[in-house]
């Protein structure tokens, strides 16, 4: 709204024309989502529901009994007036974040429930979302009926029709979003690690992929509304900053469902946004091994049952527990505080690394 009301008003007084600036926008929006979390959320938490605990996971997994969950609907509510003032967004982007904000309701909505939704009801949800989404991006950014995907590797510019676009985009929301909801098991770590992507996705969507000279440099498709998405990324980023203060060990509340799952889609979506959907590989690697690798270990068991194959509790992906912090806790004997510092450190070594190799080996 800012960046709009500032052309009509800059003739009337001249700093008005910092609204349009981009990077001013990332900064006071950031900062002022913060400010409002760190204010807002410990006058609200009390109205939000209480997480049970996992009793599966034994003393450990009841710690978390009993606090106040589904504190990413006030923080991501925080967020929305910010991003309505500082983001500067097309119908198509606008309907993208709308559907975003409806994943994270779904999730609070399951979390409040005195009967968790099954998989098959929530699996549904979330298809539909993604889905949606897939289809706003494809018709707010591609040009003459396709959508021009860059990829690691090769310079070539892949052109994409809507019928592959959809199907494929929504497939990385869905396992993205649901990666990044079970890697939220350990005190600040799934807010932690997406915090470090989302402010790497920014600095991405607004020097890389919407700043041509850049663009044209790396041999990368410029996209000039990505810097839109990059305000919205950083607003985000810290609102969730202010939640984070609270959620450090031992922790006074929790994102829950709301939060996770609002994470895990909207960096997806950035990452459709910036053109090379393998990127999710390279900002998320740990979110994705850490979650993403239980969902994987569940469809290749049912698979293999599917098919009469046996696989015997000998096996190594049987010993292997998921999401992963759970595994490093109970048979490697990490504390919390080790899972969340070294999980980080992985993090902040593989991103650059893999980015690096994506964006230069082409």
């Amino acid at each position: 709204m800012l960046y709009y009301l500032s052309e009509c008003l800059t003739h009337k007084w001249g700093p008005f024309r910092l609204f349009q600036s981009h990077l001013f926008l990332i900064s006071i929006g950031a900062f002022l989502a913060a400010f409002l979390t760190l204010f807002l959320l410990p006058r609200f938490w009390q109205l939000l529901p209480r997480d049970h605990g996992k009793a599966i996971l034994g003393k450990d997994g009841m710690k978390s009994a009993g606090k106040p969950t589904g504190a990413g609907l006030v923080v991501t509510l925080v967020a929305l007036p910010v991003m309505v003032l500082f983001a500067p967004l097309s119908l198509w982007d606008s309907l993208s974040v709308l559907a975003i904000y409806f994943a994270m309701l779904f999730g609070f909505l399951d979390d409040r429930s005195q009967v968790p939704w099954g998989e098959l009801k929530k699996g549904l949800l979330d298809a539909v979302v993604s889905i949606a989404i897939a289809a706003f991006i494809f018709l707010g950014h591609s040009e003459g009926g396709v959508m021009g995907i860059w990829l690691p590797f090769t310079k070539e510019i892949f052109f994409v029709p809507f019928w592959a676009y959809v199907p494929s985009a929504a497939f990385l929301l869905w396992f993205t979003m649901n990666a990044t909801n079970c890697s939220d098991g350990v005190d600040g770590l799934a807010g932690s690690l997406t915090l470090i992507t989302l402010v790497m996705l920014a600095v991405m969507l607004y020097v890389i992929i919407g700043y041509k000279p850049v663009a044209d440099y790396l041999l990368i498709p410029c996209n000039p509304m990505s810097a839109s998405w990059a305000v919205v990324v950083m607003i985000v980023a810290g609102a969730f900053g202010g939640y984070l203060w609270f959620n450090a060990e031992p922790s006074k509340i929790l994102m829950g469902d709301a939060g996770s799952r609002f994470l895990g889609i909207l960096v997806a979506t950035a990452v459709l946004i910036a053109g090379n959907p393998f990127l999710i590989l390279a900002l998320s690697p740990v979110v994705l091994v850490n979650g993403g690798g239980g969902l994987a270990k569940l469809v290749l068991l049912r698979i293999a049952k599917k098919i009469g194959m046996n696989i015997g509790e000998d096996a190594t992906i049987r010993k292997i527990r998921f999401p992963l912090h759970d595994h490093c806790k109970k048979n490697l004997g990490w504390s919390n505080a080790q899972v969340l510092m070294r999980f980080i450190l992985l993090q902040l070594v593989v991103m650059p690394i893999l980015l690096i190799l994506f964006l230069k080996i082409r």
